[in-house]
């Protein structure tokens, strides 16, 4: 791909747009090409689309080379396209003329990372140890004996990371046959067996919906080298229960010896690819760089989950033709129609689903949004499609069911194996997901140059003219080897991530 010029106020990303993008603030009357037969007729922000041909009431609004909505009133040459006159474009998605798509092959390949091997064959890129409360009510025990454990220098000196406190709001009061409590059991049960916990102590109150013993037991989670569990009723109350994880927790780690980093191949590298505060230019830079990042992890034999439905709903077209075989696109397809009925049943529809940010950033409906954000997903084959927490089976690029939500996308895909997060922003986003390290890839210079200590990667690069999309997803690539090595993120090394697991809540709470 070329370079983007940024010469000109506006560039066209395709040629059959009808819609160009502000590369900086407009102001009304500034000539929008070299002959000055276009202007902006209104002031109009860095990010947003602008016109560049008399577009007629009905007409289809097109970037990318896509269809991102219809022209809700007549549009001048020059003035601003956005939210006051574009209007949601329905569209009926159909397998009648389905064609599997060919496998992505995988390449003979020596890149490695470093990594910690674990007994079970899975390799993490961390080797913290967590604390999994069951329900809310044992939230506070896993955090207090977390606290008390990280300020014990032993946890250090024997090669740990430090200790995760994995707690949440629900956990009770839900019934048992719901999907919210499937979702529930399964993403803890994911955190508990995750590569990047070396040990695991699972803490319940004893009398709540969510059983820990049946959690264990029915997740398989039998290994007691490495998971203990307990319930604070039966050891007799708040302190005893700190005193006891403490105690459980600093036995194990001394029986489980030192952990040392060792090269393993990319095949046991998950990354979970997300956005958050998206703007005008994720669609341009930091989401298709990401998307060729997450191609060279595929074809080096590794793994890559894309997730939140909401945000594919319009393109969701662009994966169906990626799909290997019809069960896997039927499986996507169920998904869409899922949303569909829960948004209803709920008063809402999915083209809310823009923010008020993703708005503020240039971007007019879930159409647009959801194409820029697939963007994430490569070219690679859709290998499987999973639900909510689903554990991943399929090696390659996989999609996951789950809400548009940051935290609670990202807790699914680490539920489901995702050892390293990928987070491309627009607006700034500044969470972290242990115990997955998280990088985060600016959309646009501005941003990163306001927000540095937060981002990792600065993706305007690409359009200040300085980098092509697939040199930065190099750049990306080479960035996630060297962070799943070892190397700190920026969120990291700012201390976050301990406050961001959200499992996804869906059903009545009696």
């Amino acid at each position: 791909m070329q370079l983007i010029n940024t010469t000109p106020p506006v560039i066209r990303l395709n040629d059959a747009d009808n819609v160009g993008v502000a590369t900086r603030a407009l102001p009304q009357g500034l000539p929008l090409d070299g002959d000055g037969e276009r202007v902006a007729r209104h002031n109009i922000d860095a990010g947003h689309k602008v016109a560049l041909t008399a577009i007629a009431t009905g007409d289809a609004i097109i970037k990318y080379g896509q269809v991102i909505g219809r022209a809700s009133r007549d549009i001048d040459v020059g003035e601003h396209v956005h939210t006051h006159n574009v209007a949601m474009l329905e569209r009926d998605t159909t397998l009648t003329d389905f064609q599997p798509f060919p496998r992505s092959p995988t390449q003979d390949s020596d890149r490695t990372f470093m990594g910690y091997h674990r007994p079970n064959g899975q390799v993490g890129t961390r080797n913290y140890i967590g604390i999994l409360s069951t329900v809310n009510c044992s939230a506070t025990v896993a955090k207090v004996a977390a606290e008390q454990l990280n300020a014990n220098p032993e946890i250090e000196a024997l090669g740990f990371d430090g200790v995760v406190p994995i707690t949440h709001g629900s956990g009770c009061a839900m019934n048992t046959e719901s999907e919210g409590f499937a979702f529930l059991e399964r993403v803890i049960a994911g955190y508990a067996r995750h590569p990047n916990f070396a040990l695991v102590v699972i803490i319940g109150l004893g009398c709540e919906t969510n059983q820990v013993k049946q959690l264990v037991e029915s997740a398989g989670l039998s290994d007691e080298r490495r998971l203990a569990y307990f319930n604070i009723q039966q050891v007799g109350g708040t302190r005893a229960s700190i005193g006891k994880a403490y105690e459980q927790v600093l036995d194990m780690a001394r029986a489980h010896g030192r952990d040392e980093r060792r090269p393993a191949s990319l095949k046991h590298l998950s990354v979970a690819l997300q956005c958050g505060g998206s703007d005008g230019y994720s669609g341009i830079t930091a989401n298709p760089a990401l998307g060729h990042a997450a191609d060279l992890i595929v074809r080096h034999g590794g793994s890559a989950i894309l997730s939140e439905t909401p945000e594919i709903y319009g393109a969701e077209h662009l994966l169906l033709d990626r799909a290997v075989d019809v069960e896997v696109a039927r499986k996507l397809l169920a998904r869409i129609a899922w949303w569909k009925h829960y948004t209803e049943i709920n008063g809402a529809e999915l083209n809310n689903n823009p923010s008020p940010g993703n708005k503020a950033g240039g971007l007019s409906t879930i159409l647009e949004k959801s194409l820029g954000a697939v963007a994430k997903g490569g070219a690679s084959s859709l290998n499987d499609v999973l639900e909510y927490a689903e554990p991943l089976k399929v090696p390659g690029f996989n999609f996951m069911d789950s809400p548009g939500y940051d935290p609670a996308s990202v807790t699914g895909q680490i539920a489901s194996g995702a050892t390293l997060v990928c987070f491309t922003t627009g607006r700034g986003s500044v969470s972290g997901f242990k115990p997955a390290p998280c990088l985060k890839l600016a959309t646009n210079t501005a941003m990163y140059e306001t927000m540095h200590e937060d981002m990792d990667i600065n993706c305007g690069a690409i359009l200040d003219g300085e980098m092509s999309v697939e040199a930065m997803g190099e750049a990306i690539f080479e960035k996630i080897l060297a962070v799943a090595s070892g190397e700190a993120s920026a969120s990291e090394s700012l201390g976050y991530g301990s406050n961001e697991f959200v499992p996804w809540m869906v059903g009545a709470i009696t």
